[in-house]
């Protein structure tokens, strides 16, 4: 779930030595492409070497950017190089509703890459209207990605009805960092040097305060202000601790707890308390905050741990504490999927299946980037043990929780404004939450009583 930030200039290929009868061909559809959604390096989609080999030229679209874009160009670099038969290009697009409207709009105008990167939430949006091709199973298992490879929930998550249409890199679930210094001092580090465990939002607020008290400002920190995926991860962490279900019925009602959700508004509405954390503050603050040692934990995606690592504070990390009864965190995953093709091109869907897979098991890099890789036997290896703090927070990945499924929900997405405009007030303001929750349910009802537009 990466933030959006800069865009690095999308990979270049290597110069051709000369166009198959096919380049020629579509050669018109891939200048179009072109024209329509940006700069898409490499289009044709086949080529010879100087030894009359052919390399088929592949599409792949992503939004990742930053330190995530360059551990994605490094791993697409890395399956070119040992599969000489393909040659991946990469368009790298601006994260949130640009990307999944381009992407939305090339496939359904027969302009789709090969092969794209979506959040698996997405998926339910995108699936029934056509815009995606499932995935073989039996021919991913024939590339070693089986069923039993990955957590259930992130498996589970790639389905749509009875089809498999999305295939994970990674989960990037909701975590908790903390500083090593301030916890040893605030009496909060257990034998083992790691956070003592936690199991209720009592002893959260006790340990919060032991860590002010050694900050001089915060216990935590947290950054929601004008920001709905912030507000959203948090909220459904903690509603989902206390073993309730949000479901979108589709041109129906939205099926929720109440007093679940209220229990959560509320914790939320203690913790933002000016002391535990402060009453307001945006995403890039808390990280701010945290980092200079104003306080000793923060509530945040594993996307930030390479923030922590760079800022050189003594620093670990942990699933989010079981405050609630029962073991959930919210997350994601970045998923590789088959955006339609009109004409399908049985080489190339060939080699999509042989990239995706060599990605996957090459996915160590994708670990030091914060994510928890979705191929199990990546997160089984000694590598990822010897990763901290990535292998504490491994376990997540047995209580994932992705965002209800429904056409207009999921990361980026308009579900999660609705939640803002909702509930902000109620953190900062301190509205009521029961309210609060009503008007977002009351929003989100009125999108479901609407068609999908796919």
């Amino acid at each position: 779930m990466t933030p959006p930030e800069p865009l690095p200039a999308p990979a270049r290929p290597p110069g051709l030595a000369g166009l198959s009868r096919r380049s020629l061909l579509l050669g018109g559809a891939g200048l179009a492409s072109v024209l329509a959604v940006g700069s898409l390096a490499g289009c044709a989609p086949g080529a010879t070497t100087a030894s009359g080999a052919t390399v088929e030229q592949l599409k792949f679209w992503h939004l990742l950017s930053g330190g995530d874009g360059i551990k994605m160009s490094a791993l697409v670099d890395q399956a070119n190089e040992q599969n000489p038969g393909f040659h991946a290009t990469q368009t790298v697009l601006a994260w949130g509703t640009p990307y999944y409207t381009k992407l939305a709009m090339a496939s359904a105008g027969g302009r789709a890459p090969d092969v794209a990167i979506m959040h698996a939430s997405r998926v339910p949006g995108y699936a029934p209207g056509g815009l995606l091709d499932p995935w073989d199973i039996d021919k991913l298992a024939s590339y070693g990605l089986r069923e039993q490879d990955f957590a259930p929930a992130v498996w589970k998550a790639g389905f749509n009805g009875d089809q498999l249409y999305s295939v994970a890199l990674d989960s990037h679930p909701f975590i908790l960092l903390y500083n090593t210094d301030v916890a040893q001092q605030a009496g909060a580090l257990g034998p083992d040097g790691r956070l003592v465990d936690i199991s209720s939002p009592e002893q959260f607020l006790e340990v919060a305060a032991a860590m002010q008290a050694v900050t001089g400002k915060h216990g935590a920190s947290w950054g929601y202000l004008n920001d709905g995926a912030q507000l959203w991860r948090m909220f459904y962490t903690f509603y989902k601790q206390q073993g309730a279900d949000m479901v979108l019925r589709e041109g129906g009602t939205v099926e929720y707890d109440e007093a679940a959700a209220v229990t959560a508004l509320e914790f939320m509405q203690t913790l933002t308390d000016g002391t535990a954390m402060a009453t307001a503050s945006d995403i890039q603050s808390g990280i701010a905050e945290f980092v200079s040692g104003e306080s000793g934990m923060l509530f945040t995606g594993v996307w930030e741990v390479p923030s922590a690592e760079a800022a050189g504070i003594p620093y670990d990390a942990s699933i989010i504490p079981t405050l609630f009864g029962t073991p959930a965190v919210y997350a994601d995953s970045h998923a590789f999927v088959l955006p339609r093709q009109s004409d399908v091109d049985d080489a190339k869907r060939e080699d999509v299946y042989e990239m995706v897979a060599t990605i996957l098991k090459d996915s160590i890099s994708w670990a030091e980037a914060g994510h928890i890789p979705a191929y199990g036997p990546v997160v089984d290896s000694p590598e990822y043990a010897a990763l901290v703090p990535q292998a504490h927070y491994a376990e997540a990945a047995d209580y994932l929780n992705y965002d209800p499924p429904a056409w207009f929900s999921g990361s980026g997405s308009d579900f999660q404004t609705y939640f803002l405009d909702s509930i902000q007030s109620v953190i900062l303001a301190k509205d009521d939450a029961a309210a609060g929750m009503r008007a977002f349910v009351a929003r989100v009802e009125t999108q479901l009583s609407r068609p999908a537009p796919v």
